[in-house]
């Protein structure tokens, strides 16, 4: 950009460097995850946290570590079937509706499931996007900023957080990035990738005129990653999202 091509050089040796250096420090060998923070002594503090996926995203975890990261997200004890808890299940302060220490936030989510896509691993971010969206019929739409970490199939839908905003702004960008995430948009020079991988309970995706460097161009997408062994939410829980919402405020007024 500023054709300066030294200070590119350096920077880029900076950024190796401290991925280097990340990579060494944060890594909890024995749990293969990283570690949240390291303390003022510079042991690591080895809560098993949501921050895992957020490393994914921004590309700083060395390949070698992605699969066991992965392998942690999708896990009974961080994904809920709706989506990653902040904390995992089993950590010492671990509290499925505590703000920062169990919950689900859909604008988490949406960071996970890129990073999971940048990694390469398709069909887990896919899992992550269908358990938001499915968990948004509930809403009504508005995602809120957080809900309950219960496990799905204890609850049959997502349990709400008592104080969350509904919408709330970071909550609503969270579907446009699970677009890009589902239909594997890339730019890439003056071209844009198009690389799907859409739950088949979504069955057909279309986004149109896309516009860019290339012009303008359309992503098409057919749902063909199963993310529970059925097809859809409606298909699940029988009567429907919307009874079941019904339901759910009738049982609160009470």
């Amino acid at each position: 950009m500023w054709k300066d091509e030294p200070f590119a050089d350096r920077l880029e040796r900076e950024a190796a460097d401290l991925k280097r250096r990340f990579n060494r420090d944060f890594w909890v060998e024995d749990g293969e995850y990283f570690a949240l923070a390291l303390d003022q002594d510079g042991n690591q503090v080895d809560s098993l946290t949501s921050n895992n996926g957020h490393l994914l995203w921004s590309g700083i975890v060395e390949k070698t570590k992605a699969k066991a990261v992965a392998r942690h997200l999708m896990g009974s004890r961080m994904f809920s079937g709706w989506g990653v808890r902040t904390l995992a299940e089993g950590e010492g302060r671990y509290n499925p509706i505590g703000y920062h220490v169990g919950t689900v936030w859909p604008f988490d989510c949406s960071f996970i499931a890129w990073g999971l896509r940048r990694y390469g691993f398709k069909e887990e971010a896919a899992r992550i996007a269908a358990g938001i969206l499915d968990a948004a019929e509930f809403f009504e739409g508005r995602l809120p900023e957080a809900f309950g970490g219960y496990e799905r199939s204890l609850t049959k839908y997502p349990v709400q957080y008592p104080t969350a905003c509904s919408p709330q702004a970071w909550s609503t960008g969270a579907p446009l990035l699970f677009l890009r995430t589902m239909l594997g948009l890339e730019p890439i020079g003056d071209h844009l990738i198009v690389d799907p991988a859409l739950p088949a309970g979504i069955g057909h995706l279309e986004l149109l005129d896309i516009p860019g460097r290339w012009g303008r161009t359309d992503a098409f997408a057919r749902g063909r990653v199963h993310t529970n062994g059925k097809d859809g939410l409606r298909q699940q829980l029988g009567a429907g999202a919307q009874t079941t919402t019904r339901r759910r405020r009738s049982a609160s007024k009470g």
